[in-house]
C-alpha cells in the first residue's frame, strides 16, 4: 500500500513538472521578444532625427559654413543658411525676414490708412479725458485709473508714432508725464492735484493734435 501511494504521489509530482518548465520557458520567450520590439522601436525613432549623413557624399569634402561668410553658405549651419539663401538682404544673418522698410516690404510705415488709425486712438482719447473732471469731482478714483489705463496703451503709441518735431515731441512727453501724474494722485486720493493733472492731460493732449 505505501509503495502504491509512493508511486501516485511521484506520478502526480511529475505531471506538474513540464507544466510549470513550459511556463518559465513561456515568460522568457515573451521577455525576449518585448526586448527586442523595444530596441527595435528605438532604433527606429532614433534614425528618424539623423541627419541624411549631413548632405555628405562619397569623395566629397566636409561643409560648413561660418555665419555664411566662410565656407559653403548652402550648407546646413545651425539649421540656417544665414541669408545666403535668401533673394533680398535679410534684417540680421539670423533672421528669415527682410529688412524693414525695403523694397518689397508688405509694410510701409507712414502710410494713410496708419496714419487715419493713429488720429483715430487720439480722438477717442481726447474724449476720454473729458471724463475725468467729474470723476475726480465725485472722488471716483478707480474710474480715473480705469480711464488712464484701458485705452491709453494705443493712445501712447499713436502719439509717439505721429509725433515728428521736436515741438510735438515735448508735447508728447509733457502728455504722458501728465496722464501718469493723474494717476499717482488719485491713488493717493488727492483731490486738488488729480484735478490739475486731469485738466492738464486734457490741454497738452489737444494742443499736441493741432500742432499735426
Amino acid at each position: 500500500m505505501k509503495i502504491v501511494a509512493a508511486l501516485a504521489l511521484a506520478s502526480t509530482a511529475s505531471a506538474f513538472a513540464p507544466a510549470s518548465n513550459n511556463a518559465r520557458q513561456s515568460v522568457a520567450m515573451q521577455a525576449e521578444n518585448s526586448r527586442r520590439e523595444a530596441l527595435s522601436s528605438i532604433a527606429a525613432a532614433g534614425a528618424v532625427f539623423l541627419p541624411a549623413a549631413a548632405n555628405a557624399a562619397a569623395g566629397e569634402s566636409p561643409r560648413f559654413s561660418v555665419f555664411g561668410l566662410i565656407g559653403d553658405g548652402s550648407s546646413y549651419s545651425e539649421g540656417a543658411a544665414y541669408g545666403s539663401d535668401q533673394a533680398a538682404p535679410t534684417y540680421s544673418p539670423y533672421s528669415v525676414y527682410g529688412s524693414v522698410g525695403g523694397e518689397g516690404a508688405l509694410y510701409e510705415p507712414g502710410l494713410a490708412e496708419e496714419i487715419a488709425r493713429k488720429k483715430g486712438y487720439i480722438a477717442e482719447s481726447q474724449k476720454r479725458l473729458t471724463f475725468l473732471p467729474g470723476y475726480v469731482e465725485k472722488k471716483q478714483w478707480f474710474n480715473v485709473k480705469d480711464e488712464l489705463t484701458r485705452y491709453m496703451y494705443e493712445t501712447r503709441g499713436a502719439v509717439r508714432g505721429l509725433a515728428k518735431t521736436p515741438e510735438q515731441k515735448k508735447l508728447a512727453k509733457e502728455f504722458f508725464q501728465a496722464i501718469e501724474e493723474a494717476s499717482l494722485q488719485a491713488t493717493l486720493k488727492n483731490q486738488d492735484k488729480c484735478a490739475a493733472a486731469s485738466a492738464a492731460s486734457s490741454a497738452t493732449l489737444d494742443a499736441f493734435v493741432a500742432s499735426l
